[in-house]
């Protein structure tokens, strides 16, 4: 892998990386030129006992702009400066320019409730420089260099201190609240460890401490006897629709031996979760045979200096549909209580996409 780390004219970091040496990088462009200087803040719900961000700031954030400009395009008119310098690179990471959280944030509000600085880090991850195309579409050797990218990121950010969970994650399509249709995702980099892998972790550290191995790596080898619900097997990947899915098209992909973080896994690993994350998106579009919408998210071990071989490395697929004719949103049980109710077995929308024959 192959990076090249530039500073904007507003201070933001920009960092390219490439699958080759990366040449001819043009001006590092900003959409606009003075400091960005956010500062959220956190406040503490303390009947769900769970710190709430506030960054009031971001209702001007890019919404859904006009096809002639995508801010996520290479820069090429500098009368209308976008994110992206030319170039020949791959990838590009940079800091948001509206962020929820901020690591130099400071000075919170004084309420009735406990509040604190919304410390923390937002970066937007732009998958390739081609607007036309989707992260399933790309080459694997691209894919597997995105994997690299998010592990590199993960431990740059732990670096800082100050962070101590680190959540890549995808939001494609307009149907799950997407803004900017280019291929993207981002980063959201926490001073704790949110609830919801906070849970998982707390269950995944009761069964290592019961059983002295990872739980997650049982139950895969588990759905590796089984078969009916794989969608696709390699050497060192593996993607399935868990039994437990809650969502009716719900995947998993997973490196089939744990690793706690993107940074841990070998190059083979990567490769093979590229050829798993492909197969997926690929079965996705298929099944449909339309851009397919979904929140994938990327779930690793906490960044806060103690092992955790409890922890098992894994992305969820959380895709919006009920039926083919019907759009699924959560409704008042999954929303207020935490509680879903799917109308569909795992086994079979299993079936349903295992169906469906991808080559690449």
């Amino acid at each position: 892998m192959y990076q090249l780390e530039l500073t904007k004219p507003d201070g933001r970091r920009i960092t390219l990386f490439g699958r080759r040496e990366i040449a001819q990088v043009g001006a590092v462009p900003s959409p606009r030129s003075e400091p960005v200087r956010p500062n959220p803040h956190y406040r503490w719900h303390p009947l769900r006992g769970e710190w709430v961000a506030y960054a009031a700031y971001r209702q001007d954030r890019t919404f859904l702009p006009p096809p002639e400009y995508n801010p996520l395009r290479p820069c090429t008119d500098p009368a209308n400066p976008t994110e992206l310098p030319t170039g020949e690179y791959d990838i590009a990471v940079f800091d948001n320019l509206f962020p929820t959280l901020a690591l130099d944030a400071h000075d919170p509000p004084h309420l009735q409730i406990e509040t604190h600085a919304g410390i923390g880090h937002c970066e937007v991850v732009v998958f390739t420089q081609d607007s036309r195309t989707s992260l399933g579409n790309l080459p694997l050797d691209h894919i597997a260099l995105l994997i690299e990218v998010w592990g590199e990121r993960t431990q740059k950010l732990a670096q800082t201190g100050k962070i101590h969970y680190v959540l890549p994650f995808e939001n494609r399509g307009v149907e799950v609240g997407v803004t900017l249709h280019h291929p993207h995702g981002q980063i959201y980099a926490y001073p704790f460890v949110p609830p919801v892998p906070k849970r998982m972790n707390e269950m995944e550290a009761a069964y290592c401490r019961a059983h002295g191995r990872a739980l997650l790596q049982d139950l895969i080898a588990q759905e590796l006897r089984g078969q009916s619900r794989v969608l696709y097997e390699g050497a060192h990947a593996i993607a399935f629709l868990p039994p437990w899915a809650r969502y009716p098209y719900e995947v998993w992909v997973a490196p089939k031996q744990a690793r706690a973080h993107l940074f841990d896994l070998s190059e083979d690993e990567r490769v093979d979760l590229a050829t798993a994350l492909k197969t997926v998106l690929m079965k996705y579009d298929g099944l449909w045979q339309k851009p397919f919408p979904y929140i994938m998210a990327w779930y690793q071990a906490p960044t806060d200096g103690v092992a955790h071989p409890e922890s098992h490395l894994h992305a969820e697929f959380y895709p919006p549909y009920r039926t083919r004719e019907k759009l699924k949103y959560l409704a008042g049980t999954e929303i207020a209580a935490g509680m879903f109710a799917s109308d569909a077995l795992p086994e079979d929308k299993a079936k349903e996409l295992q169906a469906v024959q991808v080559r690449f």
